[in-house]
């Protein structure tokens, strides 16, 4: 009895700690929708309507590419491992739909963590994918933030998008060309120091990693950076179809701008799924690119919906049948209370 008596408590300051850590992103989220929304009023929500309903193929069409094309990226990654596409495709699935509504990017950890011994690989080998596939990412978005921000641009947007269009670069090209060259040295700093117990536990998963990233090679990189950059065109083409469904009046690369900024939002902290700080992003980068406030900020509410409706759904989707299929689990809260805070 006096065990349940001593859980229960730190069960409870598990909990506080948890909504401490959530409450300063829900704050941040409402400002931010909030200031979106305070421009418009309901009648302009109301007032949307699909002007070309033959776009909703596109929205559909170029979904299903965009996060198909995701999974198969990272299955190429994880391919050292032996893992199929089938559990690549439905762990990256709840990690994208566990990001959308738990905070702090759970997901991801439960993709390094709680996955582990679906996909056959060490977290550390997981993590080292993790890393370079958000590189890869953003590297493709600064890209095109860099592009489509216009002659107009202020001189601290331009600075801003060549300062993270340097660092993403640097990022990239350390993991994909500078893994086979690090080998050799930190080999042989973890060979000075193997009588210490933490730098040896640490040389294991550091390795692992590093081969890891050696085994998908400089010609492997370069695909993936190929598929990044398809996978990032399909994203754009859901803007476009769903500017095009609505009727959003802007120039040509105002849902591409759009694209870029708010996928980087999702840097900013915020409510899980980037609530609010995605929003007024896409307003306000829409607004700069010829569209109305009063268009701008439905297009962005609906296009926010749409995809983590699409994405959580079909993540929770799999998630559940994947479930049902396991006689014997642990409940989801359990797990995610029960995750590392460093690599095991």
């Amino acid at each position: 009895m006096s065990e349940v008596n001593v859980a229960a408590p730190k069960a409870s300051a598990s909990k506080g700690r948890n909504l401490l850590k959530t409450l300063p992103g829900l704050l941040i989220s409402a400002g931010f929708l909030w200031y979106t929304f305070s421009k418009i009023s309901f009648s302009d929500l109301r007032a949307v309507r699909m002007v070309a309903p033959v776009w909703v193929l596109g929205v559909l069409a170029f979904t299903l590419a965009s996060y198909t094309l995701r999974c198969v990226r990272w299955t190429r990654m994880m391919r050292s491992t032996g893992a199929k596409f089938g559990v690549c495709a439905r762990v990256l699935m709840t990690s994208l739909a566990a990001n959308n509504i738990l905070p702090l990017r759970i997901g991801d950890i439960m993709r390094v963590f709680t996955y582990a011994g679906d996909l056959g690989a060490s977290p550390s080998v997981i993590l080292s994918t993790v890393i370079l596939e958000k590189l890869l990412d953003i590297f493709i978005l600064v890209l095109l933030f860099t592009v489509t921000m216009g002659a107009d641009a202020s001189p601290h947007s331009k600075a801003l998008a060549k300062t993270l269009l340097a660092i993403s670069t640097v990022g990239l090209l350390v993991l994909i060309v500078g893994a086979r060259t690090l080998k050799g040295p930190l080999e042989r700093f973890f060979a000075k120091h193997s009588s210490n117990a933490k730098i040896a536990k640490l040389e294991h998963f550091i390795m692992l990693a590093i081969d890891c990233l050696v085994e998908i090679g400089i010609p492997g990189s370069v695909l993936l950076l190929v598929q990044s950059a398809i996978i990032w065109t399909c994203e754009g083409m859901i803007f476009v179809s769903a500017a095009k469904l609505i009727g959003l009046v802007s120039d040509k690369i105002g849902p591409w701008a759009a694209v870029s900024v708010a996928n980087l939002s999702y840097l900013i902290p915020s409510s899980p799924g980037a609530i609010g700080t995605l929003d007024l992003a896409v307003t306000t980068d829409l607004e700069l690119h010829g569209a109305v406030a009063a268009q701008a900020a439905p297009f962005a509410l609906l296009v926010h919906a749409w995809l983590l409706i699409s994405v959580t759904g079909a993540g929770g989707l799999i998630f559940l049948i994947h479930r049902a299929r396991r006689p014997e689990h642990k409940p989801l809260i359990e797990e995610i209370e029960t995750l590392p805070t460093e690599l095991p």
